[in-house]
């Protein structure tokens, strides 16, 4: 779906939902109660699915550091020291936004925790749908697309205001 398809949900929105609050130095999070609280479900699928990292689904998460043929054996390694902690750090980006689902303002880690997690909730569902860069945008027809739809709107808007900071 590419960033045409993160536009199609800009207008839905009449303020920003992330931005950057200068007076406090944190980061002003402006979702309803409801979407807060798809996105607390979203994070809990999420913890639920990094029980198997080796799911076909979450592919996009875990991509081979090596991917020649003759390195099998390389890739091998690497996943037996590097998997757990890849994992423990999807986690715990995963439980931090669940913790502080209803916070109106989240710090810089909180809201680095918030990208990492919505991005991988959103590379999951992407994976699902068998989205591709070079998609056309459409409208969503599935519950899927449309999470995928808002998580990719919600992505470009924190990474916004984290610039915004800079």
């Amino acid at each position: 779906m590419g960033d045409d398809g993160v536009r199609q949900l800009s207008p839905r929105f009449t303020t920003r939902l992330v931005k950057w609050d200068g007076r406090s130095a944190t980061y002003k999070i402006s979702l309803d109660e409801n979407l807060r609280r798809i996105l607390g479900e979203l994070m809990e699928q999420m913890l639920k699915l990094l029980d198997d990292p080796e799911a076909p689904l979450l592919h996009r998460l875990f991509p081979p550091a090596y991917s020649k043929p003759a390195d099998v054996e390389r890739q091998d390694e690497y996943r037996r020291l590097m998997q757990e902690d890849l994992v423990e750090r999807r986690r715990n980006d995963c439980q931090t936004v669940i913790d502080s689902i209803k916070d109106e303002h989240l710090d810089e880690e909180r809201m680095m925790a918030w990208v990492a997690a919505i991005n991988s909730m959103r590379l999951v569902l992407g994976t699902y749908l068998d989205v591709k860069e070079d998609d056309p945008p459409r409208q969503p027809e599935s519950q899927e697309e449309s999470a995928y739809l808002w998580l990719s709107f919600l992505l470009e808007e924190s990474i916004d205001a984290l610039s915004r900071n800079r």
